[in-house]
């Protein structure tokens, strides 16, 4: 079975930007859910 290394991450260099990318925007659901609860609560 032959693996293949060699695979690019669509629209960005690496992997790697896509997993920063996850995490940052996470992150920021996280901090935009904290300010709707505290405005509404």
């Amino acid at each position: 079975m032959k693996s293949d290394n060699n695979d690019k991450a669509p629209l960005f260099k690496s992997w790697n930007y896509w997993y920063l990318l996850v995490v940052l925007f996470l992150a920021f659901l996280i901090v935009l859910f904290f300010f709707f609860t505290k405005h509404f609560e």
